[in-house]
């Protein structure tokens, strides 16, 4: 199998994977159950099945969900760099001590 060959393979393969669940779920929402998160559903549930009380209130509410996501994002994207950084920085010494050897 060439090139050429794969690679069409692999797109078909790539498009199947994108558009198959976009036609099994199409129309059906977070009304139905499907693509609704779980942040909310466990606290919920142990609020209104058990006598819970909170043991302390937040310091700060953001005040909306979207600053909300936004925080959340920003964390992301400064934990990526972290991260990227440090990969980066080990990935770099460990070649330069590749090229130190082949000398």
């Amino acid at each position: 199998m060439n090139l050429r060959t794969r690679s069409i393979i692999l797109l078909i393969l790539v498009a199947a994977i994108i558009i198959i669940p976009l036609t099994m779920y199409s129309g059906l929402g977070e009304d139905q159950g499907y693509f609704g998160g779980s942040d909310d559903k466990p606290g919920a549930y142990i609020e209104s099945h058990y006598n819970y009380q909170p043991w302390f209130q937040p310091l700060w509410e953001p005040p909306s969900g979207e600053i909300e996501s936004l925080l959340f994002a920003v964390q992301a994207a400064i934990g990526a760099i972290i991260l990227g950084y440090f990969i980066g920085y080990f990935h770099g010494r460990s070649k330069c001590k590749d090229d130190e050897e082949d000398w």
